[in-house]
């Protein structure tokens, strides 16, 4: 039998933007995001997330799904411009009520809760007035903002995460333009992806320095990488592979966990890539209490000898051109709903780099799960190709924790189908089937596999 370490941590996570709607209700002020639904073209069928799951009035509902599943710990995320309309100036005591319930129930319940600041949702007049995250100004703004939850959530919250896939926010929000808020460059990912770095790196400073003595809890960063395997065992392809690893992880653990950006975006950028001042490499490096991670795939990597392919998902012209790598996958592999390969033994080739490369940190699977094309039956979802998703991806993390890897906790992506970005309602990742028009949650049978595995502590 498979059986994790004790004291493993289960859990599932979602975003305020995906789940909870009331986009403007009770002083909230806007987001990118509610800006960027707007534009025609830019999310499936003009989805917004307006209502989304409405989770914002149906807390008491989805913390039940939580106890029900017997989750241990529930990772979600607050949304910036529900504290801070404008993301800065006065405080939305609407808001802090709210997360104040969220928090209150879920421990009343024996769920612990993860928190996560910024989840992709930037207050829009901090987009306009301070040129969003490539403003120097939004690194303090996101630090003040810090303070704030930390000063109203803090006594109780306990696990912390600054920020969530800068690589997402700087690629596909500054580079390709497909996720708010919508910009094209081949430069300014890499601004963004700084400030965001120097954002969490303050906010952590300010729960270090006022905070965690005293509420005695831990701080970190949660970044997405896909593992990238050689397409051949060529010298060429074996560094490309690693290469595409750098400039899509190390870009941003490499400086917290090396105290410098990987050598090979430092070639290969060029004075694009932005430096640290000596203090704030002083703050950037170990600012992170604990490794998250988000991991969904694989693709293989192959040296592009100046060719790169055009441009996808995983990167704009001018990161593949700075990478001088062609990405592929195996015609072969099952495949999810997003067209993402399920790849288990990708994951633990990942968790053992990550665990070689940053000596041996303590990680935190912080997302990994797969989206299916669910239908509701006869008031049942029967989805055996995602519960075929998480037994292979666990059974890989099983194997790195008999070899010593430091994995603590795993959080199943979602708990609920919800509002998944571009896509719309389209993709479903959840645990639990919404409908969309009744908002009715239902139980899959993912999320009773998973429950019993939660209860057994493996499976």
């Amino acid at each position: 039998m498979i059986q994790f370490p004790k004291g493993f941590v289960w859990g599932s996570a979602t975003s305020s933007y995906q789940i909870e709607g009331a986009w403007n209700k009770d002083g909230k002020g806007p987001s990118i995001w509610d800006a960027f639904c707007q534009i025609p073209g830019k999310v499936h069928a003009g989805d917004t997330g307006n209502l989304a799951c409405d989770h914002y009035h149906k807390l008491e509902e989805d913390i039940a799904l939580m106890k029900a599943m017997g989750l241990k710990a529930y990772r979600f995320s607050i949304a910036w411009a529900r504290i801070l309309p404008k993301g800065k100036g006065e405080i939305n005591l609407a808001g802090i009520q709210f997360y104040q319930n969220l928090i209150d129930q879920l421990l009343t319940q024996g769920i612990e809760p993860w928190v996560t600041l910024y989840h992709w949702d930037l207050p829009l007049a901090l987009q306009f007035e301070d040129d969003g995250w490539l403003g120097e100004a939004t690194v303090d703004h996101f630090a003040h903002y810090a303070d704030i939850c930390f000063e109203h959530f803090g006594d109780r919250v306990k696990n912390w995460i600054t920020i969530n896939e800068a690589w997402v926010v700087a690629m596909l929000g500054y580079g390709q333009g497909v996720f708010a808020p919508g910009r094209i460059s081949n430069s300014e990912p890499y601004l963004a992806g700084h400030h965001l770095l120097k954002a969490h790196a303050k906010a952590v400073h300010i729960y270090r320095k006022k905070y965690q003595s005293t509420q005695k809890g831990r701080i970190g960063i949660t970044n997405n990488c896909d593992w990238r395997e050689p397409l051949t065992d060529t010298p060429k392809d074996k560094a490309a592979a690693e290469r595409a690893l750098e400039f899509f992880l190390g870009w941003f653990a490499d400086p917290i966990y090396k105290g410098a950006y990987p050598e090979t975006m430092i070639e290969r950028v060029g004075d694009r890539l932005p430096s640290f001042t000596p203090a704030e490499l002083e703050l950037v490096k170990d600012s992170s209490d604990f490794f998250g991670l988000n991991h969904y795939t694989t693709m293989y990597a192959a040296d592009a000898d100046g060719k790169t392919m055009a441009a996808s998902v995983y990167g704009n012209g001018g990161l593949s051109e700075d990478q001088n790598v062609n990405l592929s996958v195996d015609p072969n592999w099952e495949q999810t709903a997003m067209q993402w390969s399920i790849v288990p033994w990708g994951c633990s080739k990942l968790l053992t780099w990550i665990d070689a490369r940053y000596d041996r940190p303590e990680i935190v699977i912080t997302e990994n799960g797969g989206a299916f094309n669910d239908q509701l039956v006869a008031g049942k979802v029967e989805d055996p190709q995602r519960i075929k998703y998480y037994q292979t991806y666990l059974e890989e993390c099983y194997k790195v924790t008999k070899k010593g890897v430091n994995l603590s906790a795993y959080f199943a992506w979602s708990l609920m189908d919800n509002f998944e970005w571009a896509s719309g309602y389209e993709k479903r990742f959840g645990l639990h089937y919404v409908d969309f028009d009744t908002l009715e949650r239902t139980p899959k049978s993912s999320a009773k596999w998973l429950t019993n595995v939660i209860k057994n502590n493996g499976f």
